[in-house]
């Protein structure tokens, strides 16, 4: 089986795919580290990096899924693009998908959560200076159009 998790930056996805994957001891695929890997290896942050570190997240996800085991990609899985890539690894794989929405239902938490995050950390979304506008919003753009629990 593949778990994705959706939500926006603060929400709590890696702390929920952290429990998720000790309950069901089932590895989790995070899309943060490997971009702050990227960056680390020299490119630049003006760069797809963000793309390809969810293209990178898919290849290893996708090579647990062909071992038979459940994979927890964790993400922000934003927009519809996103979210097909998943549905479509787990196509090829033959795995069902289940996709975990993480909501912060309180904004005023959710704002001090996100503003409490390291500069440059991913739960900023620091892009060359300019941080996320996006304090009070719920959700990630547009519906999750699969099997989708919301947190």
């Amino acid at each position: 089986m593949l778990i994705v998790m959706a939500g926006l930056p603060g929400a709590g996805k890696s702390s929920v795919a952290e429990t998720l994957g000790r309950r069901l001891a089932a590895p989790v695929v995070s899309v943060d580290p490997i971009e702050a890997a990227i960056w680390r290896a020299g490119v630049a942050r003006d760069q797809p990096t963000g793309l390809a570190a969810y293209v990178v997240a898919e290849a290893v996800a996708g090579g647990v899924l062909a071992l038979g085991q459940t994979v927890i990609a964790d993400a922000v899985n934003a927009v519809e693009a996103a979210r097909e890539q998943w549905r479509s690894l787990a196509r090829r794989h033959g795995v069902p998908v289940a996709f975990i929405e993480v909501v912060c239902s309180d904004p005023v938490v959710h704002c001090q959560r996100w503003k409490a995050a390291p500069a440059g950390s991913m739960a900023s979304w620091n892009r060359g200076g300019r941080r996320w506008k996006g304090c009070g919003r719920s959700s990630p753009r547009g519906p999750i159009t699969a099997w989708c629990w919301r947190l």
